[in-house]
């Protein structure tokens, strides 16, 4: 590839810089977008959040098949499952989509480069790999997202000591898997291999799980995960593991040594801003790796832009689509806004657990005083009909405005009936106008209303 210019270069063709190319090329701008890995989507659609999605989807359906469709009188007999059918269905899916964003490239005339990309100087990146070359661009947006935390004293070795990477493909069921972290990855992988047999336990350094969600649900959660079998143990630091050829010792401060198949460190993640040449153009980040960006997503240096998980907040594919599109935007037409306040956060166990907004301990911590409404599942008639009812729908309102400060979701079908929340928050809806909007019966978005009533001191069913 020779030397090449374009309006603006996107770095990764992850959530945030897919969508934030095409959302420039629809803008008119000659968008280009570089990435290191043959499929495009980043870490979120090839090994994460889609192929995860998947595996939760193919074993729960196993272990409701096996516990529960006896219930609704339905008879299957012996239950069995195909784990390389389930493995190779989450990669059909991962490809199929992959090659999806690829056909929108083409589609929107966006121009696609395979390699590293570094930075040379101001407006200038190099290009190392397939498509090498140097590329010149008025404005560039870093858009490489994060990769896996490590953990001191834990070396991941590929196979038995993993991310969530290989927790994905593991070709057989680990007899007892350990998973190092109780925040969105370890639950979700540690369902998946729980449903399908395994011996789980998680460690947890903090006093409690899902670090950042509301502990009220939290703790409500915890009781539902033990009852299906996972082992918790919180406030556990780690400071060692050692893989030998049938196992992993995990070594925690003051307790015994823990011996288990396979070992997951899922701590958190790190942005991925090592080895893009930041300092070529006098670029530096925090001690964890992260770009401070202005309100319009620039950075300090004039043209380059950052989004996504190399910059601060919470670490979430949609969160890095709202801040591309809002980045190219301001770009593009000098105005982009992103509303944080109006961001859901979704975790696909089993009862799924969504939020948006502020927690009952962000405004017990703020000081702010506010009114609340509880509706649970087990009054909803369409959760009794699925058979569903844990969990509940939990509104906080301004106690004077009733203004929807946070909503959170603990039950079936939680990460979709949380959209509705986020559009009230967007559009700084009360608690009011959500009770007053009529919800279809029998739904399960009837405990949206019914928790909006609650919070007025008028709810119906409960």
């Amino acid at each position: 590839m020779s030397a090449t210019k374009h309006d603006l270069l996107i770095l990764g063709a992850g959530p945030g810089g897919y969508v934030a190319a095409i959302r420039a090329a629809q803008l008119g701008l000659n968008v280009a977008c570089v990435d290191a890995e043959p499929a495009l989507g980043g870490t979120c659609l090839r090994i994460g959040c889609i192929p995860s999605k998947a595996l939760l989807e193919s074993s729960e359906r196993y272990h409701e098949a096996r516990t529960a469709l006896s219930a609704h009188g339905v008879s299957v007999g012996d239950v069995s499952f195909d784990l390389a059918a389930m493995l190779a269905r989450k990669d059909k899916i991962v490809g199929e989509l992959t090659r999806g964003v690829e056909m929108l490239f083409k589609k929107n005339k966006v121009t696609r480069y395979q390699g590293h990309a570094r930075f040379a100087g101001p407006g200038r990146v190099v290009v190392d790999g397939k498509d090498a070359g140097e590329i010149t661009a008025k404005n560039i947006v870093i858009a490489t997202g994060s990769k896996p935390a490590p953990l001191p004293g834990v070396a991941f070795d590929g196979d038995r000591i993993g991310s969530s990477t290989e927790a994905l493909s593991y070709a057989e069921v680990p007899g007892h898997l350990v998973v190092i972290g109780a925040g969105y990855i370890g639950l979700e992988l540690g369902s998946v291999w729980l449903r399908l047999g395994a011996k789980v336990t998680v460690l947890e350094y903090l006093d409690r799980i899902l670090p950042g969600m509301d502990s009220d649900l939290a703790t409500e959660a915890k009781r539902i995960f033990e009852r299906q079998g996972m082992t918790f143990h919180l406030g556990r630091r780690v400071v060692g593991a050692k893989a030998g050829k049938r196992g992993v010792t995990v070594q925690s401060e003051g307790a015994e040594p823990l011996e288990c198949d396979r070992l997951l460190v899922a701590v958190g993640r790190l942005p991925n801003t090592d080895g893009l040449g930041l300092d070529a153009v006098g670029l530096a980040t925090d001690d964890r790796g992260r770009i401070a960006v202005d309100a319009h997503y620039a950075t300090s240096v004039p043209g380059i832009y950052a989004i996504g998980d190399v910059i601060g907040g919470a670490m979430l594919a949609h969160k890095a689509e709202e801040e591309g599109i809002a980045c190219v935007e301001g770009i593009a037409t000098g105005y982009g806004h992103v509303n944080y306040d109006a961001i859901p956060g979704i975790v696909y166990t089993h009862p799924e657990i969504a939020s948006v907004g502020k927690s009952e301990d962000d405004l017990k911590n703020a000081g702010i005083a506010y009114k609340k409404g509880v509706f649970f599942f087990r009054a909803n008639g369409r959760a009794k009909a699925l058979g569903e009812t844990d969990g509940r729908v939990k509104i906080l309102a301004d106690e004077k405005t009733d203004r929807v400060l946070g909503v959170h979701v603990l039950g079936p079908r939680a990460g979709d009936l949380i959209a509705e929340a986020a559009v009230a928050i967007e559009f700084g809806a009360s608690a009011e106008d959500m009770a007053r909007a009529s919800h279809a019966h029998p739904t399960l978005a009837e405990a949206m209303k019914e928790a909006a009533l609650a919070v007025g001191g008028r709810v119906i069913h409960a």
